[in-house]
């Protein structure tokens, strides 16, 4: 059994402190918001983000991140918004060595740096190990079989989270491409939030299968730009966490693209979900970050008119379909460009 303690009681957060007390863990659940834990253990669940997944009494909820302290593995499940703020938090409670995961999924607005980066130079201390993949958190709370990667330029830390989390309903395995999966997991949400446009225009499977296929050639093409592997892309948190973003209404992504799809603004869809959209910031992150490395992106570039300069999703997809020829293979349009 090993102390864990997880930052954010949003639906990840809670979903994975009661696959860690089903473990046998001693479990330590945070929120930055006193009025949410109260609400929590008033109700059993977070009615909100996360219902009918009750909260052990085993697990201690508190509002004081002095409690994190001397824990085994402290896992970061907050908006990627909040990450900075929340690692300066827990900066004074973090010994040397200490191993954090990350499981948020984004770029950091503005500077556009990955969120593992960000948490390096909050916690320069610590072993950072970022875990991604197909991971809705409605399925992994109720012991849905999951199958994750843990990344990290420590293999050390990536394997000690793969010693303590993985269990018969959660499978991990480590990787060493820290940038390709933080990279995949990013901006898969940006293909996800076009996926769900194609859904709100009802344009069919054939064009959802030729989005998400061309998406993750964008994101990989981006991603190998700015130091990531090409394989890493092909796995669990490139595919596999593209697929499962783009298919399932569970994803927030999704939701707000079908909003959009229908012919809702940008800030109307976000509205209508409630809830942290990863792809809507995602979105500038990766068209800035095309243009700053040269790389093209024209579904990437798509959304962003969409989504920032109120473009119409029907003369978005018109201009994708019609854009010039080319050979599939990058490496041949590469050579012949």
């Amino acid at each position: 059994m090993a102390k864990i303690g997880v930052l954010g009681a949003g639906g990840f957060g809670i979903a994975l402190s009661v696959m860690c007390n089903k473990m046998g863990h001693e479990v330590t659940l945070w929120s930055a918001f006193p009025a949410e834990i109260t609400e929590i253990i008033r109700d059993g669940q977070n009615l909100r983000l996360l219902p009918k997944v009750k909260i052990p009494q085993e697990i201690k909820l508190t509002s004081n991140i002095e409690d994190l302290q001397g824990n085994d593995l402290i896992i970061l499940a907050v908006p990627s918004f909040a990450v900075r703020e929340t690692a300066h938090k827990l900066q004074p409670y973090m010994g040397e060595g200490s191993v954090l995961a990350t499981v948020a999924k984004g770029l950091e607005d503005q500077s556009h740096k990955r969120l593992s980066e960000v948490i390096a130079e909050e916690l320069p201390q610590c072993k950072i190990v970022v875990i991604s993949g197909p991971s809705h958190a409605e399925e992994v709370a109720t012991g849905v079989p999951t199958t994750v990667v843990a990344a990290s330029s420590s293999r050390q830390a990536a394997e000690h989270v793969q010693d303590l989390l993985m269990n018969p309903t959660l499978r991990i395995y480590v990787n060493d491409d820290i940038k390709g999966v933080e990279y995949g997991g990013a901006l898969k949400n940006v293909i996800a939030l076009a996926a769900g446009i194609c859904d709100g225009q009802k344009l069919g499977d054939n064009s959802k299968a030729a989005l998400m296929t061309r998406g993750i050639t964008e994101i990989a093409r981006l991603g190998v730009a700015l130091g990531a592997n090409h394989e890493t892309f092909g796995g669990l948190s490139g595919i596999g966490d593209l697929i499962v973003t783009c298919t399932s209404m569970h994803s927030r992504n999704r939701r707000a693209g079908i909003f959009i799809g229908q012919g809702n603004t940008a800030r109307q869809a976000l509205e209508k979900v409630g809830m942290t959209v990863e792809g809507y910031l995602a979105t500038k992150a990766a068209y800035e970050l095309s243009k700053s490395v040269d790389v093209e992106m024209p579904i990437v570039e798509q959304c962003y008119l969409v989504l920032y300069k109120n473009k119409s999703p029907k003369k978005a997809i018109a201009d994708l379909m019609g854009r010039p020829k080319r050979h599939e293979s990058e490496t041949i349009w590469l050579q012949t460009k």
